[in-house]
């Protein structure tokens, strides 16, 4: 038996589901962007996490190497690994507890993770609509396609 999503599809024109295929195409390969970015926040902050648990079991004045960018770190000394400053976003900084920023990360990877879960089912029901769109199209192409004889 058909379903109604089904049924709504032959009833478009060749023209109206080449339309809604190539739409649907888009706003998945749209929202397999938006899964990559969330993966890669994710991964950043478990990086993130990491480095501030490991920061938290530094004796104070041990020597260490501070990252100023990616691959640039300078000679520093550990002076109170109580405090850190958390990138909120857009350039800003707040100073919080090493135990507030753990939570901090914690929170974002939850969220983050949250979103990650609504997307990919989001993507999923997309996937499947550009799917029986395309079989739709398939088939009615070879309809008006002549016989060959």
């Amino acid at each position: 038996m058909a379903s109604k999503g089904t049924v709504e599809l032959e009833r478009m024109s060749v023209e109206q589901l080449k339309a809604l295929k190539e739409q649907t195409d888009l706003e998945v390969n749209l929202l397999q962007d938006s899964l990559n970015n969330i993966r890669t926040a994710t991964a950043r902050l478990d990086i993130a996490s990491s480095a501030l648990h490991n920061l938290s079991l530094r004796p104070h004045g041990k020597p260490m190497l501070v990252p100023l960018t990616a691959s640039l770190y300078v000679p520093g000394t550990l002076d109170d690994a109580d405090k850190v400053l958390v990138d909120v976003g857009t350039g800003y900084f707040i100073e919080k507890t090493m135990a507030e920023g753990k939570d901090y990360c914690e929170r974002k990877i939850k969220l983050l993770k949250s979103n990650y879960d609504q997307l990919v089912e989001i993507a999923t029901k997309k996937k499947n609509m550009a799917d029986e769109a395309g079989v739709t199209l398939q088939a009615k192409l070879r309809q008006l396609s002549p016989t060959p004889q």
